[in-house]
């Protein structure tokens, strides 16, 4: 008799194909890397995406630039006396764009190689080069170089699972062809070297604001060109009236119910400019253009067709709940599914599609406890039902709303423009959405975004302790002012 010890061979790690590096697919790929699959990423630009690269870091960190500029207008406000080297007072501050935009490649760079050495650290491979899906099990990648930008050969890469997080791109207008210089999309401001005298920005969804407003912050004209009744014509309608008033009040140029048909560069050396010509008839005169009108999923070209992946009209990939496209075992995560165009929605998708596809615990994306925020001044924070989704459900709701210029905090800052406002259902008082608008608001919506996601009540909140004085303090206050009382 013998005693054979011979164990069987372990199963050999799942494999799992990511195209494209923003967040949906980096967070894909660790969270793969942990859960022990075998993972491959390919990127074509740097990784982190646009997100890093073009978008909402670089974005972000002029906001937080131009922020600086806006506290040094208010000083005087607050007592505070700015004096040039001399010791004569002056208001006088400006700004150096060259130096602002050059910090803000820098940090958009740095943050790309980190992300980069993370997924490296982690064991997971990356390729720098254009990936083709070919079949459900097989990415096609072309263009290869290393880290040198040396070329590689073109290889094919095999997997069990694939996960499309391509992203998208600014919307290009044929009668408004970018040239970087003059007429520019959000992915171009960064190379300019000095401010627009006076910029258009054509576009008053949130990109167009946050970019009217930080680029008026930071000295420059601007117009601000609406096809719609009001700027942010997609958001809460108080928040949005609030932030048309403060930057009609800072002078900015916001035109109204005027839809951009064509933009151009006109003249010669000192007398070159910019005109947009609106749909009736009308040009607006100016140094530079915005385009801001909107974005489209890189999923052209990409192999999507031939593998039988079904896209919407707009050309987002179709996806459910758990992010699985139409073709079994390909996933898609980001900005190219058209769900909510959101790094922290991206990132989710992203891990939502790892877990389903390696049988680990799944929690199907929730957009009701997605948290949002426009980066103006003041910011507009959101989490949950909107009024005008509630408007058009079956539900008995209360809304509770407060001024920040009561907010004790708010006075000692100089903020006056802003308010909190909750909405709850009116029987059992469980909250189901907020608006801030206020400094900060992004940080401030966290309290609102638990209390959306557990279910919690007015009074659950109401109960909590807040630091006095706190701008958390008018959240409390107005979860009180939702307190129904019990008849017993």
């Amino acid at each position: 008799m013998t005693n054979d010890n011979t164990q069987p061979a372990a199963a050999p790690a799942p494999r799992i194909a990511i195209l494209g590096g923003g967040p949906g697919g980096y967070e894909a790929a660790l969270v793969a890397k942990r859960l022990g699959a075998d993972v491959t990423i390919v990127e074509r630009h740097g990784f982190g995406g646009s997100t890093v690269l073009t978008d909402v870091v670089p974005s972000k960190t002029l906001i937080a630039t131009a922020e600086w500029m806006a506290l040094g207008g208010a000083a005087a406000e607050l007592g505070i006396r700015i004096n040039d080297e001399s010791g004569t007072e002056t208001q006088t501050i400006s700004a150096d764009l060259k130096a602002i935009n050059a910090r803000i490649r820098s940090l958009a760079l740095t943050q790309s190689e980190d992300i980069a050495h993370r997924l490296v650290s982690s064991n997971i491979r990356t390729i720098h080069g254009q990936g083709r899906l070919v079949s459900a099990k097989e990415i096609a990648v072309t263009g290869i170089t290393d880290k040198v930008g040396k070329p590689q050969p073109d290889e094919v890469i095999s997997a069990d699972y694939i996960i499309v997080a391509v992203g998208a791109a600014p919307r290009v207008l044929p009668t408004a062809q970018p040239d970087g210089e003059r007429i520019l999309t959000w992915t171009q401001l960064y190379n300019l070297s000095e401010l627009p005298k006076h910029l258009i920005v054509v576009g008053s969804g949130v990109t167009g604001a946050e970019f009217a407003g930080a680029y008026h912050a930071l000295g420059t004209e601007v117009t601000l060109v609406s096809s719609r009744d009001r700027v942010l014509p997609g958001e809460d309608a108080d928040a949005a009236e609030l932030i048309e008033d403060v930057f009609r009040t800072r002078g900015m140029h916001v035109m109204s119910k005027s839809r951009a048909k064509a933009a151009a560069v006109v003249g010669e050396g000192e007398d070159e400019h910019v005109e947009v010509t609106l749909e009736d008839g009308r040009v607006v005169t100016g140094s530079h253009v915005l385009m801001a009108v909107g974005s489209v999923p890189n999923t052209q070209d990409i192999g999507l067709e031939e593998v039988g992946i079904n896209t919407s009209p707009s050309g987002h990939v179709v996806t459910d709940k758990v992010s699985r496209t139409s073709v079994n075992g390909v996933y898609a995560a980001g900005d190219c599914t058209g769900v909510f165009p959101l790094a922290s929605v991206a990132a989710m998708q992203g891990r939502i599609a790892v877990a389903h596809a390696l049988g680990d615990t799944v929690r199907p994306i929730k957009l009701r406890s997605v948290a949002a925020n426009i980066f103006t001044a003041p910011e507009i924070a959101t989490v949950g039902y909107t009024q005008e989704q509630l408007e058009k459900l079956d539900m008995r709701y209360t809304i509770t709303k407060l001024p920040l210029r009561v907010n004790p905090r708010a006075k000692m800052m100089g903020a006056r423009a802003g308010f909190v406002k909750l909405f709850s259902r009116t029987e059992s008082g469980t909250v189901v959405g907020g608006v801030i608008v206020a400094p900060r608001a992004s940080e401030l919506i966290y309290p609102i975004t638990l209390a959306v996601s557990h279910r919690l009540t007015v009074d659950d909140v109401a109960d909590a302790f807040t630091v006095y004085p706190s701008l958390t303090g008018s959240i409390a206050e107005v979860a009180r002012m939702g307190h129904q009382i019990t008849e017993g």
